[in-house]
């Protein structure tokens, strides 16, 4: 990255100016189909196809954007000696592993970035070893190239995720250190267990391992939507808590300033519903991908509406998320994931199709595979393209107000997330 970036993003929607990415590598096959559960996945990945597919997603996102990798951007602050040392310290601590800190502390820059994403082998010194079910000493990050969750951008702040699962905790422990320590990335960490530069280790690694019990203090960025400057659409669920949800709310009464958080309850089942970003999704100023099933029809899952003005805070009950939104000014046109059948809305969402990342306003991007969800942007003005062909220059964009670049992504939406999962933007043109 050569290029300064002052982090800035008021809303899901404005031109997309920079965005950070991770392709995913060799820990996605650094994985048993044993393993997988413990991974947070539901299938092992071919990581031939994962690759093909992702490649159409990174092209077309530099069609409209800087997009900067995770892995290089790792690199460079690892050039820091300072910096290396502290986050090798730090892993080892959180991660109870300090027998690997003077391996790690060994190897190049570039050798380390790879290594504390893919993994460290074993070495088998030891009879013991050699019996170990445990290939790694170091565990991949298999979830990484879902980039939304580790870190979340809020106007010129990241708030850094304590994620609700020990496998990902490293993930943010990345993050943090390469919006603190890079050169050429301007912004102010909010951190919830430390005002330090990294984690206070023994109380997020307690917080992580029992984040799965109820009462303990989590969010993830999939669940957090800058819908404008001054209004966030959170869901609440498996991986944001009530007690995450606290901890933002008192960050910005603390700053004394107007803001609204939109609370959406989501079920703890089936795994598809893991975000909010799972179920709704901005795709325009005034347009947005919803499943209407869980936001639109009576159930028991509540909508919540905090207000925050002048350092007090007032709690509302809401019919849905929709008229929330509206009663602030933001009137949205829903398009139903999966169409109008009920069957095909369930098999779509399953698929993240309703998981679309809006590149400029009713310029997004997603998977292909959702053919009745695309079908319901099509009959709503967009224009649908295959995202080879955009890659390959044969749609000229600037004609189209609307369109969807669709991606090959029936072996990435395996993983369990979509196009908006796997971006995590960091700059948007909110003069636009």
């Amino acid at each position: 990255m050569n290029q300064k970036i002052s982090v800035e993003i008021k809303s899901e929607v404005s031109p997309l100016e920079a965005v950070i990415v991770h392709t995913p590598g060799a820990e996605i096959e650094n994985m048993r189909p044993h393993d997988a559960e413990r991974a947070l996945y539901s299938d092992i990945l071919n990581l031939s196809v994962a690759k093909k597919e992702y490649s159409q997603f990174k092209g077309v996102l530099e069609k409209h954007a800087s997009v900067f990798e995770v892995k290089e951007l790792l690199e460079d602050i690892l050039q820091n000696p300072k910096v290396k040392n502290l986050l090798i310290e730090r892993v080892c601590s959180i991660e109870n592993n300090f027998e690997i800190q003077s391996h790690l502390e060994k190897m190049e820059p570039k050798i380390l970035a790879q290594s504390l994403i893919e993994g460290v082998i074993l070495p088998i010194t030891t009879f013991t070893r050699y019996l170990c079910d445990d290939r790694y000493s170091l565990t991949p990050l298999h979830n990484f190239f879902f980039t939304r969750d580790a870190s979340i951008s809020v106007g010129n702040e990241v708030f850094i995720a304590p994620m609700a699962n020990k496998v990902r905790m490293r993930e943010a422990i990345i993050m943090e250190a390469i919006f603190d320590y890079h050169p050429n990335i301007s912004t102010k960490t909010v951190n919830p267990y430390s005002q330090k530069k990294f984690f206070n280790d023994k109380e997020f690694q307690n917080s992580a391992i029992k984040s799965t019990k109820k009462g303990k203090l989590s969010f993830e960025g999939g669940d957090i939507l800058v819908v404008r400057d001054d209004v966030l659409a959170i869901g609440v669920g498996v991986r944001t808590t009530s007690q995450g949800i606290d901890f933002i709310l008192e960050h910005f009464r603390k700053q004394n300033k107007k803001q609204h958080i939109i609370i959406q309850e989501l079920p703890e089942t089936p795994e598809s519903f893991i975000h909010l970003d799972m179920v709704f999704t901005l795709l325009d100023r005034d347009k947005c991908m919803i499943f209407d099933q869980l936001l639109l029809r009576h159930n028991r899952y509540q909508t919540f509406h905090i207000e925050i003005t002048g350092g007090k805070v007032a709690f509302h009950e809401e019919e849905n998320i929709l008229i929330a939104l509206k009663k602030l000014g933001i009137e949205l046109e829903p398009i139903s994931c999966g169409g109008f059948d009920p069957w095909t809305q369930e098999r779509e969402q399953w698929h993240s199709g309703a998981n679309f990342f809006s590149m400029a306003p009713g310029k997004i991007v997603g998977y292909g595979r959702n053919i009745y969800t695309l079908e319901a942007l099509s009959q709503a003005g967009f224009e649908i393209f295959k995202a080879k062909d955009i890659i390959a220059d044969k749609i000229d964009l600037s004609n189209y107000s609307k369109y969807v670049a669709i991606i090959e992504g029936s072996e990435l939406s395996r993983g369990g997330g979509g196009c908006r999962c796997m971006s995590m933007p960091i700059k948007r043109d909110e003069s636009f």
